[in-house]
């Protein structure tokens, strides 16, 4: 069987797979709710969220059979090297060719994320983007994907004609690190998106200054960003690593919960960092990169894979292509598998820390406050929460953190 036929058959079983997760989502909605989780919604709320959930899910599937149906017709056609062979002959301008049709293709989808943001989050109160802001954020998505794509192709590019079959180690080494620089950037490209203030003196600061100076933790600022522009959903998290550590509250957390309740999601947050998670998820990026390492040696030493596909010889950006959207795709959800269950054990952890530094009562109404705004689902399938949760549901948050609560 050539490799060809191989790739088209895991497009078409990793799409399956998509829609199989949609449909135990959708039905997932007739779940009992938990006993203590039963106070979230009110039952007007409730059924508001079973229909939001609803469409939502229902318009994922749809939205999957259409990049299911170009990405098929993209590698079937060979519409790649045909695309390609409208430009020079040259391995940089080759590269350019395939990102630009892989943008291009991409661009299908955009009508799909106008209706996610404008139709659904819209009907259902989520959604403060305006058209501008809408128009504006894909103009600069679509740049950014360009300039990150084909940087990524030409040094996959560099790295094989330099190091040959050490390209394993090597890309591992140098995509960890290309990851570690993104992070590192990362509030420098968050400022292309949002507004960043630093928070205002006054109470919740002392509060948030005062838990980091118990755990001597170093944070460069503490900002608050203008989530409200989009949505009316709230979060927190901490970006940069070492002393360039940022903390990040959305406008609408701080508007809308308690300071007692933000130390809490703050305390939560801080724990990842007591506890080392975020060095932990450091090394198992470096063993995701190892493995791509090898797909990428595999599919580079292997010419007339390029040949089923209409090329001459190795095209760099279709490699990517081919590696990104198919090879590791029929690997990812294993590998999902395992870091999900790591990380919902470090959330775990995390809550922890939350309720010894005194805020585990003010974590759980935190927890409740952001599941109601967010309509999370509270009775997720036990299936779905292993192939696909980060996070314990809930429900086994507030359980684990009444256990801790008793044994105070």
């Amino acid at each position: 069987m050539s490799f060809k036929i191989i790739a088209l058959i895991i497009v078409a079983v990793v799409f399956a797979y998509r829609q199989f997760l949609a449909i135990v989502s959708i039905r997932s909605e007739k779940n009992k709710l938990p006993e203590n989780v039963k106070d979230v919604y009110d039952s007007e709320t409730y059924e508001k969220w079973r229909a939001y959930h609803n469409e939502v899910n229902r318009f994922d599937i749809i939205k999957n059979t259409v990049s299911f149906i170009v990405e098929f017709l993209l590698l079937a056609t060979n519409a790649y090297s045909l695309f390609a062979g409208l430009f020079p002959e040259n391995y940089f301008t080759q590269i350019i060719a395939v990102v630009l049709l892989d943008a291009a293709a991409g661009l299908i989808m955009i009508p799909f994320s106008w209706h996610d943001t404008m139709g659904i989050e819209q009907k259902y109160g989520f959604n403060k983007t305006t058209t501008k802001t809408f128009v504006t954020d894909e103009i600069k998505n679509l740049i950014l994907s360009l300039i990150l794509t084909t940087g990524l192709a030409s040094l996959l590019l560099g790295l094989h004609r330099s190091f040959g079959d050490w390209i394993i180690l090597v890309f591992a080494i140098a995509m960890t690190a290309f990851v570690l620089i993104i992070t590192f950037l990362f509030p420098i490209f968050s400022k292309i998106f949002n507004k960043f203030t630093p928070l205002e003196d006054g109470e919740l600061k002392d509060k948030i200054y005062a838990l980091l100076e118990k755990h001597n933790y170093h944070v460069r600022a503490i900002n608050v960003m203008d989530a409200s522009r989009r949505t009316t959903k709230s979060n927190a998290y901490f970006t940069g690593f070492g002393k360039m550590k940022t903390i990040v509250l959305y406008d609408t957390l701080v508007q809308n919960f308690t300071s007692d309740e933000i130390c809490a999601v703050f305390a939560h947050e801080m724990g990842h960092g007591l506890h080392k998670d975020t060095l932990r998820n450091r090394f198992m990026t470096f063993l995701q990169m190892l493995g791509i390492g090898v797909l990428v040696w595999l599919t580079l030493r292997t010419p007339e894979i390029f040949l089923q596909f209409g090329f001459d010889k190795v095209n760099y950006g279709f490699a990517l292509v081919l590696i990104m959207n198919v090879e590791f795709a029929i690997f990812a959800p294993l590998f999902q598998l395992a870091t999900n269950l790591l990380s919902r054990k470090a959330e775990y952890g995390a809550d922890r820390q939350a309720v010894e530094d005194g805020y585990g009562e003010q974590l759980k109404s935190a927890l409740k406050k952001l599941a109601k705004e967010n309509y999370s689902n509270l009775s997720p399938s036990p299936l779905l929460v292993k192939l696909e949760y980060s996070h314990p549901t809930l429900s086994q948050r507030i359980t684990a953190i009444d256990e801790l609560l008793k044994e105070k």
